[in-house]
């Protein structure tokens, strides 16, 4: 069989691929590029014969599709070529080596940086998670080429998620919209974006999907219509001033925009109103500006909502004009940009290069890429950082910068909203945040923790004597800064971390048998697991707080049940797992019993009449995938979450499925949730976390503190939400601040 027989026109396809490839692409003459990408294809489609996905369709498939999506973006043909081949060295015999004889090293660097992890085990997904992207941010370091084959992959799978299991669909869908969708917005990849975005949302909120899908189609043509006018209006009052060369066209919000913006400003759908927009794409800068003029003057503007991206760039390189006018009796959003500046708010760094002379990721602005060469920089300084922590970082790294300050000789940084003086001193390099020792804002002598405004100008006072200090831990806002923050603390303080941590992990094991145990091949392994080399450094970060006490004394538990049944462990599992696991269950009160009722009202679909309680085992929420479970006797039903402990105990007869109701008349009801949250004992340490709750608006019905001496203090929280959303921003917040060391989610007792 031949590419023809999966209806793959090859040479058309190839040609098109030479006519995308990037001006300045290095010496490659069209010849070469198409000799490189038809050789890539032949070498892939040999290798994946008789290779098939998990729907039934030729592997083949696979790599074409990625391939295409890299054409569509202009990527270079390395780029292409890596396509085509990112997935021989994991599913063939193919080595690295291999690839680079055949097609040079440029290509085997892309797809060694790509290439899907094997043969790695973990001992569970948040570190297998956080070990992938390690290794890929690392790659990303060296050519950020790589993130373009990564990103047309995810892609790609999402596309085709419908042959997996539900389970694996909701955690692909979970990761790409918390890790590859930023990522692909950090890089200015719009196209990309926007669709990952939405299939996870499709995946993630079905319910709300097919709302917010209908509501979108119902009114489509009546919106068409509306925009029609519109647009051609401004049409002719361009043309008017002379501005023919302008185009003007509608363009529809995408659907997870629109669904965000309702979860974020609590509104109907009904009463968002820009779920379309207008874009006027000019032919030179001078133009964009009086294109604005045109609208402002067609249009009413809206006050405060013009921002000018093409003076004051995004990070990503992302360029254009923002403005909101009253149009046909309803407020509509207008961007106006070159056709350059479109096709980089598209494609991100692929048309950056596309359009730089000399187009090649070395010709790239390194600024641009700032944010990565730290994030990586504090990887390879910080190994041994938690995996959950890495993670949370990663997330909040990837968000868009909010926030354009100025320095003294007036070069823009791009920081996050909400940060302050010392989160401005780590980005300009770590020696300038570990010796600031004070701040001139707008020439103006101000506190350290204030936050910083748009267009401020900020000047950092350092002095040789002064040293970061823990309690900037409580107000800077970027993972850089609390990490440097952290590495200072734990080189200044080792000696001192080490003899803490001992006497930690000494209290909760006990005196006898603990040398052995501490220096045994176990305490290792926990150690590596922890990311670090030695039993040492584990103390060290106990000491810290890098690992909690908490996570140290779970491995070391996992560690002792893996091992031979020869080995005599110095400490018997059930002491150890006396010591570390929460206090005996205790009797909880009865949850509320619920009715169903007809039509949306009832907040779950599926009990209809019923009566029914929410479990107090799991306190599941809106959001979350949900079961009933059919109690014996007259009890109703109770509601679990799906991956809630409990249900192995009951039978599939006795399970009914259920979801939660988007629809429902109640949405604005609170759920009680019992949080467990470890900190170090302090005066005052309570209220920081009520205040931070409070701030947020979060209720707490009920606050529980139990202290020992010489341990962490342990705070039982009951807090009342909406959602399953407003639980993991919760969280996070909780988990931000300086004295906590750990955080989970517990059953209501």
């Amino acid at each position: 069989m031949g590419p023809e027989d999966y209806g793959i026109p090859l040479p058309e396809w190839l040609a098109q691929c030479v006519r995308h490839v990037p001006p300045g692409d290095g010496d490659t003459c069209p010849t070469d590029t198409e000799a490189l990408l038809a050789a890539a294809f032949d070498f892939a489609f040999q290798l994946h014969a008789g290779q098939f996905r998990a729907s039934g369709e030729p592997y083949i498939i696979h790599p074409i599709a990625v391939a295409d999506l890299l054409r569509d973006i202009g990527a270079s043909a390395a780029v292409i070529a890596a396509g085509f081949l990112h997935d021989v060295v994991e599913d063939t015999q193919v080595t690295p080596e291999d690839i680079e004889a055949r097609f040079g090293a440029e290509v085997r660097a892309l797809v060694e940086g790509v290439t899907k992890l094997g043969g790695i085990h973990f001992t569970n997904k948040t570190e297998a998670q956080a070990e992938n992207l390690r290794r890929m941010f690392l790659a990303m370091a060296s050519d950020i080429r790589v993130v373009l084959v990564k990103l047309a992959d995810r892609l790609h799978n999402m596309r085709t998620l419908g042959a997996l299991k539900p389970e694996k669909q909701q955690r692909i869908a979970r990761e790409t919209r918390e890790i590859y969708a930023p990522l692909a917005n950090r890089l200015g990849i719009g196209r990309f974006k926007w669709e990952l975005e939405d299939l996870a949302f499709k995946i993630l909120e079905p319910e709300a999907f097919r709302e917010v899908q209908q509501q979108v189609s119902t009114k489509r043509s009546e919106r068409e219509e509306r925009l029609a006018v519109t647009v051609q209006l401004l049409r002719d009052r361009l043309a008017s001033v002379g501005l023919t060369s302008c185009e003007v066209s509608g363009r529809p919000k995408h659907l997870f925009g629109i669904w965000s913006k309702m979860q974020r400003q609590q509104k109907a759908f009904h009463e968002i109103y820009d779920v379309a927009a207008l874009r006027i794409l000019c032919p030179n800068l001078e133009s964009c500006y009086r294109a604005l003029a045109v609208a402002h003057d067609t249009f009413r503007p809206i006050p405060g909502r013009f921002k000018d991206y093409i003076g004051l760039p995004k990070p990503n390189g992302y360029q254009s004009l923002h403005t909101a006018v009253i149009g046909r009796h309803r407020p509509i959003e207008v961007q106006i940009r070159t056709a350059e500046m479109h096709q980089v708010a598209e494609y991100g760094i692929a048309a950056h290069w596309k359009y730089k002379e000399g187009g090649s990721p070395a010709a790239a602005d390194t600024e641009r890429f700032n944010w990565l060469r730290q994030l990586v920089d504090w990887q390879k300084e910080d190994a041994g950082e938690d995996s959950s922590d890495f993670l949370r970082s990663i997330k909040e790294d990837l968000f868009d910068e909010e926030v354009f300050v100025f320095t003294p000789s007036g070069d823009v940084v791009g920081l996050r909203k909400g940060s302050t003086a010392v989160d401005f001193a780590y980005r300009i390099h770590s020696e300038v945040g570990n010796h600031c020792q004070g701040v001139r804002i707008n020439d103006r002598l101000c506190p350290l923790p204030t936050p910083l405004q748009n267009g401020d100008f900020v000047q950092i006072i350092t002095s040789k004597a002064a040293h970061p200090s823990l309690d900037w831990l409580n107000f800077v806002a970027t993972p850089t800064a609390r990490n440097r923050i952290r590495q200072w603390y734990k080189r200044s303080h080792r000696e001192e971390n080490i003899l803490r941590g001992t006497a930690m992990l000494e209290r909760e094991l006990g005196r006898e048998g603990f040398d052995a145990l501490l220096h045994g091949e176990a305490m290792a392994r926990v150690a590596r697991r922890c990311n670090l080399i030695s039993s040492e450094d584990l103390l060290a970060s106990i000491g810290f707080g890098g690992v909690t006490l908490q996570q140290v004394l779970n491995r070391l538990r996992e560690e002792l049940r893996l091992a031979s049944a020869a080995a005599t462990p110095v400490l018997s599992n059930e002491d150890l797992a006396r010591s570390v696991t929460a206090q005996a269950d205790q009797a909880a009160p009865a949850p509320p019993v619920h009715r169903t009722e007809a039509g949306s009202a009832s907040p779950i679909i599926g009990l209809e009449g019923l009566e029914y309680r929410l479990g107090g085992c799991c306190s599941p929420l809106p959001g979350e995938s949900i079961v009933g479970s059919v109690a014996l006797g007259n009890h109703g039903i109770t509601i679990h979450r799906q991956d809630c402990g409990n249900l192995a105990q009951v039978p599939l007869e006795r399970r009914l499925p259920v979801r939660w109701n988007p629809l429902a008349d109640d949405q604005r009801r609170r759920y009680p949730v019992q949080l467990r949250i470890e900190v170090l004992d302090r005066v005052g340490v309570l209220k920081d976390i009520l205040t931070r709750l409070s701030d947020h608006r979060i209720n707490v019905s009920d606050a529980r503190v139990r202290t020992n001496p010489g341990k962490p203090a342990r705070i039982d929280l009951r807090v009342e939400l909406v959602g399953a959303s407003q639980l993991r921003d919760t969280m996070d917040q909780i988990r931000s601040m300086a004295d906590v060391l750990d955080l989970a989610r517990t059953g209501i007792g």
